[in-house]
C-alpha cells in the first residue's frame, strides 16, 4: 500500500499557501496546515476536508520559535512530513524587525526542526518562499527584500549541504501574485496572477523536485538582469521604481 504523504504548509490560511493547501488536498494526504487567522484557516481546512485530505491545523505563530517547533515535532512524531512550505511571510505594513522575523526567522522556525528528523529518515523535501525581490536588493521595499534575498540564500545553502542526506530543497521565486499582500498595492504590477494559477507552477515545480521555481518567465529575466548588471545601471534603474506599499 502507498504510504500516505504529509504535507506542511505555513500561512496557508490565504493566498499561495491556502492554494497550495487547497491543490494538494486528495485521499491519502494529510495536511498539517497553519495560519495566524484562525478563521481563514478553518476556511481553507473544510475546502481541503471536502477533498477526502486529512488535516490538522494550528494558528501558532511561525515567530514563537520553541512553541512552534514543539508543535511541529508532535504533529511529526504522529505523521512523519515528507513535504515542508514554509510560506509565511509579510511584505509591507510592518517595521524591518518586525518583517525579518516573520520572514527570515519564521522559515528558520519552520524548517530547522524537522532537519535532523529528515536526515535520519533519509528523505524529505524543504520548500522555502524567497520572491522576485530576492535576486537584488530593492530600494521601492528594502525590508522585504533584504528578508527574501536571506531565504534564497539559506536554500543555496541548505541544498548541497543536505543532498546527501537524501533531502530535496527547492526555493520559489514568485512575481506579483493577487494575495493580501499585493491588494494594498497601489501601483502597476506587470504579470499580476491568481494565486491559484501560482499553486498551479508551484506544485509543477516541486513535484519536479526543481532547486529553483521561478515565474512568471519575464519577470525573471527582468530581475536576474538587475542582479547581475554593472550596479551603476541597475540602481539608476531601480531610482525609478515605485515604492511597495
Amino acid at each position: 500500500m502507498k504510504k500516505n504523504k504529509t504535507i506542511l504548509i505555513t500561512g496557508a490560511s490565504s493566498g499561495i499557501g491556502k492554494a497550495l493547501a487547497i491543490l494538494y488536498a486528495a485521499p491519502n494526504v494529510t495536511l498539517l496546515l497553519t495560519g495566524r487567522n484562525a478563521e481563514r484557516l478553518r476556511e481553507t481546512e473544510t475546502l481541503c476536508r471536502q477533498k477526502g485530505a486529512a488535516v490538522v491545523t494550528d494558528s501558532t505563530c511561525v515567530t514563537e520559535g520553541a512553541a512552534f517547533a514543539k508543535k511541529i515535532l508532535e504533529w511529526d512524531d504522529r505523521h512523519p512530513i515528507d513535504l515542508v512550505i514554509a510560506n509565511a511571510g509579510i511584505s509591507g505594513g510592518g517595521n524591518l524587525d518586525e518583517i525579518m522575523d516573520i520572514n527570515l526567522n519564521g522559515t528558520f522556525n519552520t524548517v530547522n526542526p524537522l532537519i535532523p528528523r529528515m536526515t535520519a529518515r533519509g528523505c524529505g523535501h524543504i520548500v522555502l518562499m524567497s520572491s522576485m525581490a530576492g535576486f537584488r536588493g530593492l530600494p521601492s521595499a528594502p525590508a522585504y527584500s533584504v528578508s527574501k534575498v536571506a531565504v534564497r540564500a539559506y536554500g543555496d545553502a541548505l541544498r548541497p549541504l543536505l543532498k546527501k542526506d537524501g533531502i530535496a530543497v527547492s526555493t520559489i521565486f514568485p512575481g506579483f501574485v493577487k494575495t493580501p499582500l499585493t491588494d494594498v498595492n497601489t501601483f502597476p504590477m506587470p504579470f499580476l496572477m491568481e494565486a491559484d494559477e501560482a499553486a498551479k507552477i508551484i506544485k509543477r515545480g516541486i513535484d519536479a523536485k526543481k532547486t529553483s521555481i521561478a515565474f512568471p518567465w519575464q519577470m525573471h529575466v527582468l530581475c536576474w538582469l538587475l542582479g547581475v548588471m554593472p550596479r551603476a545601471i541597475g540602481d539608476w534603474i531601480l531610482s525609478h521604481a515605485p515604492k511597495k506599499a
